[in-house]
């Protein structure tokens, strides 16, 4: 498969914990607990965006069809969305930018480097993708944490340089699907869509 497959309907992965899918209005309730929280944007290099405050905001209009994936968070066992995790700046369809989000409730189970595992195994073994990155506050010590264990490089790092909408310092990281960790021997095991 391809990107282009995914342009009008996106996946559902699931863990062993987790499922990956994409959001929907009934999902506000869940969304206006957690995606408000200023705490969640310390290092996000942004504060929350007004749909971000008002979840409800994010369906009011259609989503354009695109490559990129913008994908729920949540329990197998329950459809509560506690996080949420993307793929985007697509790249020729060989590069892409990865960002997870969970809600401080459910931080620090493991849940985000379930999630972001499953994500990297799914770009690398159903799409064109070759390499995916994204950018870490230096301050931000338990995202890269997480990166480090999903396999992904500090590849370097960005002094006072502009992240979102922040000047800090950040490390860049990345994975190839050629390195021995995109290979599917993590928390991420037992994927399926």
């Amino acid at each position: 498969m391809a990107l282009a497959d995914y342009i009008e309907n996106k996946p559902v992965i699931e863990t062993e914990r987790l499922r990956l899918r994409p959001m929907t209005a009934a999902d506000v309730p869940a969304l206006r607990k957690w995606m408000p929280d200023p705490l969640i944007y310390t290092y996000w290099g942004k504060g929350p965006s007004g749909a971000e405050k008002e979840p409800e905001l994010l369906f009011e209009r259609k989503e354009k069809p695109s490559k990129s994936f913008h994908l729920g968070i949540s329990f197998r066992t329950e459809g509560q969305v506690i996080g949420d995790i993307w793929v985007y700046l697509i790249e020729n369809d060989r590069m892409a930018s990865v960002a997870v989000r969970l809600s401080r409730q459910h931080q620090g189970n493991g849940y985000g480097t379930e999630a972001l595992s499953a994500m990297t195994r799914f770009c690398f073994e159903h799409t064109e993708l070759k390499r995916l990155w994204t950018e870490v506050d230096v301050r931000n010590t338990a995202s890269a944490r997480m990166l480090e264990k999903c396999g992904y490089t500090r590849e370097g790092m960005i002094r006072q340089g502009k992240m979102v909408n922040t000047w800090c310092d950040y490390y860049i990281y990345g994975i190839l699907s050629t390195d021995p960790a995109a290979g599917g021997n993590g928390p991420e095991d037992g994927m399926k869509l």
